[in-house]
């Protein structure tokens, strides 16, 4: 029999690397379409601020103080949710991790921590989350991806290697959930103004001797087709939109939204 997508209102989400930046972002956005928002991140400071701000819209936050590269942690805090509001019907994957290493010069230790957050981390949350949408025969997971996961960057290789990963993930759970009405996709985001990209490319200007940090940005802004760089919010509506509002037929699908940098 084919899979049933139900027309429902999705209501309970959990967003993984909310305490700032996209995450943060994709939680008030949620927040203000009426969902109950499960946040979590290794930073508890980070994460109380993001619930203030739920609160403010007057919409639920759960907070979830948690190292996702810890085994069980990703399955523990999909159970809050569940304990909490007796089910999950949103999890976006935010949460990453990368470091600027030449690939020659990689350490393991750079790499382990990457393929642990990004890579397995996001595995065990989509399982979790999955399992129990299985049984609801309803859900949307969302994994955030990169533009990087399809280009050769030798500075950056566990990174771009760890979104290679995710994009892999998301078609297997996509197939492995279509059965049971649930949809599972992904969107790959361009340079934007977040913490992690700034440092990023900090690392990467250094790593390349160039001293004027400002003229460096620049030069990699004038790369993108559509002339700047992404704001946050608009690259949460478009989270959102997969979350909420994207058609009931579209799954193991790739979303890019990086102003023309990757085409297919």
């Amino acid at each position: 029999m084919p899979a049933e997508i139900p027309d429902f209102i999705p209501r309970r989400a959990l967003i993984t690397g909310a305490a700032g930046g996209l995450g943060r972002e994709v939680a008030l956005q949620l927040a203000r379409r009426g969902c109950a928002v499960a946040i979590t991140d290794i930073n508890g400071e980070g994460l109380t601020e993001t619930a203030r701000q739920i609160g403010q819209i007057g919409a639920e936050a759960e907070i979830i103080v948690s190292d996702f590269t810890l085994e069980g942690a990703p399955e523990a805090a999909v159970e809050k949710v569940v304990a909490r509001w007796r089910g999950i019907d949103i999890l976006v994957n935010n949460a990453g991790y990368g470091v600027i290493e030449p690939f020659l010069d990689a350490t393991y230790k750079a790499w382990t921590r990457t393929l642990a957050l990004n890579v397995t981390a996001l595995a065990m949350a989509c399982k979790a989350a999955g399992r129990v949408m299985r049984e609801q025969r309803s859900g949307r997971i969302v994994n955030i991806t990169s533009p990087g996961s399809r280009m050769a960057l030798p500075d950056y290789t566990a990174y771009t290697a760890s979104k290679a990963g995710v994009d892999s993930i998301t078609r297997a759970a996509a197939v492995a959930l279509a059965p049971h009405g649930v949809l599972v996709n992904s969107l790959a985001p361009g340079m934007m103004d977040t913490e992690m990209q700034r440092s990023t490319e900090l690392d990467l200007a250094r790593a390349n001797g160039r001293a004027d940090l400002q003229a460096f940005l620049d030069e990699r802004t004038r790369r993108i087709p559509l002339g700047r760089r992404a704001e946050i919010s608009e690259v949460a509506e478009a989270v959102v939109w997969l979350c909420l509002d994207a058609p009931k037929y579209m799954t193991a699908e790739r979303l890019n939204m990086s102003g023309g940098l990757d085409k297919d």
